[in-house]
């Protein structure tokens, strides 16, 4: 028997290993790029999508998808904080009166922009 054997049907090469002939396969490694909502990302699918997941992943296009998970969850939550912002009336003169409700306003705005992000965008 060969040790290596090339299909031309679907144009993979595969090796002998033992009494069977297993496909070729090389993972591209490309240096992730992605930041907080890709990693967040590439945990559920790993854990609730595992189908999507290995897909992405032997197709090569997982780093891509996170990257641009990551990209659009980034400017929904801008987006989303600017509008709570304005709608809740938080402005510098606040700041400048009572920095503590300033604060406590920016949080609740930043936490609840967040969740609406992952529940719309990397949870789905």
């Amino acid at each position: 028997m060969k040790k290596q054997i090339y299909d031309e049907k679907n144009g993979m090469s595969y090796t002998l290993h033992g009494d069977y002939y297993l496909p070729d396969l090389v993972l591209r490694e490309e240096e992730p790029t992605y930041g907080k909502y890709g990693m967040l990302r590439k945990q559920f699918l790993k854990e609730h999508r595992s189908a999507r997941y290995q897909y992405l992943l032997l197709t090569g296009k997982l780093n891509e998808h996170l990257n641009q998970i990551d990209q659009e969850s980034r400017k929904q939550m801008e987006m989303l904080m600017v509008q709570m912002v304005e709608r809740q009336g938080v402005t510098e003169e606040l700041k400048v009166q009572d920095q503590m409700k300033w604060v406590r306003l920016m949080n609740n705005i930043k936490a609840s922009a967040e969740e609406i992000v992952l529940k719309n965008m990397v949870y789905v």
